[in-house]
């Protein structure tokens, strides 16, 4: 049994990468198979690294080409090197995935390329170059991610039709950019091609951006992308592409019914969401089910096969990192008999478009639904010092507490560097603290988190500053 596994994690992920670390740190003996050939999953590879790294340099783009001489900067002509940009940004998705290697050795984790399979219980299966081998372990961990949705009638061949993946490395900026899904990730990007040049239309379905966020963030968020450019057609679905020209033809209709319509593209954007990768994992040799959508279920993490655990993406929940990464710890030391919990009510989600756009726990739309009575506090960054001496004024800040209680419930925030700024509010919610809490706490002047005390003071009605 020397050679039998305590932990054996599928995909090496946010959420089995920080697993297997974690299972490492509590002395267990791990391994961690990973079929992409680098560690770190679609976040680290393809997803939340190298978008934040064009969104960095995009915005220097912008604001070097508009805003510069409104500050007293003079410069010559700004071009564009784009193999620049995206060569900065392989360069940092390199060094962390190698980073996560050095981890792993660090703390004992035994990392195996190849793709992984369950092949019975206590088993995994692992296909890679050098052919077929079986582990044996007392645990198994699936933390397969997920994948692109694909958009029916659609097909994303990554050159013109593209999913996330090609639109971090197109080989040139489009004139017409036509983003199918008005959600983070293709806002995200879109923001992006649009800073660079391309000319940018929203198709999403629903009638509004930003579904699950609260509305009247959702609404700011978008007028402000308008103004910047970007043309939005909400109710609107997608019915097919025609590739068959020099440019895309994209045939749009009503999402209620109606006249169809074709507008031209160089390069079409399909950001409907993301799915569950779960198929192939050979789930039915310890009778594992997927509910239609392919998701696994889970009861703290266990699956319904024993010994068979799961974390991130492929499991309920937001499809978010930090979720995956909170999940990973967890499991492995519930899996060392450890007490290991994520609260789900404090799980923030971010956009880094600019300005960037933050939110945790209830939505305002979620409490009136619901009827539960509760405080708002707004704060305007128009009226924060130091927003206005950064010229970056647009957004708000809002906090929900409890009526009777004044327990801050949730806070929703658009402008600079909000997503760093929700971090505050995660810990107060943490530990249940009261919107008074928050306002009756010193904060630094003239920072742009005053805004986040002004907001507290209001939900008591004696904001200060605007």
């Amino acid at each position: 049994m020397s050679d039998t596994y305590d932990i054996v994690i599928i995909g090496g992920g946010p959420g089995g990468y920080n697993c297997a670390i974690r299972a490492g740190q509590l002395g267990l003996k791990t391994a961690c198979v990973e079929m992409r050939g680098t560690l770190g999953g679609t976040c680290l590879n393809v997803g939340c690294i190298p978008s934040k790294a064009l969104l960095h340099a995009s915005e220097l783009y912008e604001v070097a080409g508009s805003q510069f001489a409104n500050l007293g900067i003079k410069t010559g002509a700004i071009e564009l090197d784009l193999d620049a940009m995206l060569g900065q940004k392989d360069e940092a998705v390199d060094g962390l995935t190698k980073g996560i290697e050095f981890l792993f050795k660090k703390n004992g984790v035994e990392y195996i390329r190849g793709r992984g399979r369950i092949a019975g219980p206590g088993k995994v299966e692992v296909d890679a170059e050098g052919g077929k081998s079986t582990l044996e372990t007392k645990n198994i961990v699936i933390a397969t991610g997920s994948e692109v949705t694909p958009l029916p009638g659609v097909t994303i061949d990554e050159k013109r039709v593209v999913s996330s993946t090609g639109a971090l490395a197109l080989e040139q900026v489009p004139d017409k950019l036509v983003l199918i899904g008005a959600g983070v990730i293709g806002l995200e990007l879109g923001s992006v091609w649009r800073r660079l040049g391309a000319q940018v239309t929203v198709v999403e379905y629903l009638d509004r951006i930003l579904p699950g966020m609260d509305s009247e963030l959702a609404k700011t968020a978008q007028r402000t992308f308008a103004k910047q450019g970007m043309d939005f057609k909400l109710g609107t679905k997608v019915t097919g592409v025609d590739t068959s020209g020099d440019r895309l033809g994209v045939t749009l209709e009503p999402a209620a019914g109606g006249e169809a319509e074709t507008i031209e593209a160089d390069t079409v954007l399909v950001c409907i969401g993301r799915r569950p990768f779960t198929d192939g994992l050979g789930l039915e040799t310890v009778g594992i089910e997927t509910d239609q959508r392919g998701f696994i279920a889970n009861d703290q993490y266990r699956t319904s096969a024993e010994n068979v655990w799961v974390v991130g993406d492929c499991t309920h929940g937001p499809m978010l990192a930090h979720k995956a990464e909170d999940e990973g710890v967890a499991c492995a030391e519930r899996i060392a008999g450890k007490a290991g919990h994520v609260n789900y009510g404090v799980i923030p989600g971010v956009v880094y478009t600019a300005p960037e756009i933050a939110s945790v726990g209830l939505t305002e739309d979620e409490l009136k639904k619901s009827g539960r009575k509760y405080k708002k506090g707004k704060f305007p960054f128009q009226a924060n010092s130091r927003a206005r001496t950064n010229h970056a004024t647009d957004g708000f800040v809002k906090i929900l507490a409890d009526a009777e209680t004044d327990e801050i419930l949730g806070a929703h925030m658009i402008g600079a560097n909000v997503g760093e700024m929700i971090g505050e509010l995660c810990v107060a919610m943490e530990f249940r603290a009261a919107s008074e809490d928050i306002a009756r706490t010193c904060h630094p002047h003239p920072t742009l988190t005053e805004a986040i005390r002004q907001a507290a003071m209001g939900v008591e009605g004696w904001t200060m500053q605007s």
